[in-house]
């Protein structure tokens, strides 16, 4: 049997309320915030943990579907 490991780069989660998953991720969590964009009302914040610069969440508007390209 072959041992695999498997790693979680960049989940995409949606958010409802930018300002409280802001709150929730960096003032609880003690994530830090790597990316912040506001544009024609919609929020999409990426935050991650200060020690895993490989390792990050995009919070971005409910409702909305993400693209993302490799």
């Amino acid at each position: 049997m072959t041992v695999m490991d498997i790693m979680i780069h960049q989940p995409f989660l949606p958010h409802d309320d930018a300002d409280a998953s802001l709150a929730f991720y960096r003032d609880t969590l003690g994530f830090e915030v790597r990316n912040d964009v506001d544009y024609g009302g919609m929020h999409w914040i990426t935050v991650g943990p200060v020690n895993q610069p490989g390792t990050s969440i995009v919070l971005h508007p409910a409702g909305r579907r993400t693209r993302h390209h490799r």
